[in-house]
């Protein structure tokens, strides 16, 4: 494994960190043996990773982890989990009392006196302000008092794929992490978000790099002639079947292989959150992130195509 810092946190943090969400949150969406789930977090933590990624509605996650961390030393793993300031999504957000009992339900779930991490989840810039208002000293007396120690923000990449409510938060300079969406088709975060993360040595989290368009060929094709139609990319940029199989060669075994390498190619991106409920699956995702990055002129390829727009066509989150 390898590892980087996670900006001004100042934790070595593995490249790739297990995400608990997604399609499969850990297998609680293909199958019904909890044992199965709790094979995958220690074989993640055999293969080096030591950063955790969870949410308070990612199902059961908090749970599992809880009964599978039970036994391993605390030292071993940092817990990123998030609560939800808007759960209806109306731009109302919870009181300050809601959150701190969110965060002790947290801690319980999980199992631990402290949350490494703890992260406004999914905010947009029609909630952004009055979140951060209403809640940020909040967070800032749950660190005083331990039970967190530190405060992070996760954007909604389908309401905001232009990342306008990252943009505000790395101006406020009040956030230790951010989490992003950014990938091969999903390139806008790298023209203001990322530099200006580096900048204010914040630590990035990547998620969903390959999620939904890179993983379905029905979907990428689908996607692909959507945005040819709406005049993204030129008509002739890309064939309509397998468009972005440029990518498969020597190294680089599928699409999806080439999404998880673009995926930790950015300097200011720490960690690169993948999920899976699949043993051999996480191992081959890892396998690949440590591989030989894409080469110079596939990347070279790829801005050219996807860097002058941003669109969440295809994408669920």
């Amino acid at each position: 494994m390898k590892y980087r810092t996670l900006g001004r946190t100042g934790l070595e943090v593995s490249v790739v960190s297990l995400g608990t969400g997604g399609p499969s949150r850990i297998g609680q969406r293909t199958h019904a043996d909890e044992e199965q789930s709790h094979r995958v977090i220690h074989r993640a933590l055999d293969l080096g990773i030591n950063l955790i990624d969870t949410a308070a509605n990612y199902s059961d996650s908090e749970a599992i982890l809880g009964r599978a961390l039970k036994s391993v030393p605390r030292e071993r793993y940092f817990i990123a989990t998030k609560f939800d300031p808007d759960p209806e999504n109306k731009d109302e957000i919870i009181t300050p009392e809601q959150l701190v009992a969110s965060c002790e339900r947290s801690l319980k779930r999980l199992g631990c006196e402290t949350i490494d991490i703890f992260q406004f989840h999914g905010l947009v810039p029609s909630n952004y302000r009055q979140a951060v208002e209403r809640l940020y000293p909040t967070m800032e007396r749950l660190r005083e008092a331990g039970k967190i120690r530190f405060i992070g923000v996760t954007e909604y990449f389908f309401r905001d794929p232009e990342h306008q409510m990252l943009l505000a938060a790395l101006e406020d300079d009040l956030w230790d992490t951010i989490m992003v969406k950014y990938g091969i088709m999903n390139l806008a975060a790298e023209w203001e978000v990322l530099p200006l993360a580096q900048e204010k040595n914040v630590g990035v989290l990547n998620m969903s790099a390959v999620r939904v368009k890179m993983t379905r060929p029905d979907v990428l094709e689908e996607t692909i002639a959507l945005w040819k139609e709406e005049g993204f990319i030129g008509p002739d940029a890309l064939p309509a079947r397998g468009p972005l199989d440029f990518l498969v060669h020597d190294g680089v075994p599928s699409v999806v292989a080439a999404g998880y390498k673009f995926g930790i190619s950015h300097d200011a991106i720490s960690t690169l959150v993948i999920g899976t409920g699949n043993v051999a699956h996480l191992k081959e995702n890892i396998d690949t992130i440590l591989g030989d990055p894409l080469p110079e002129e596939d990347e070279q390829k790829i801005r050219a195509i996807f860097g002058t727009f941003a669109a969440s066509e295809g994408d669920t989150g």
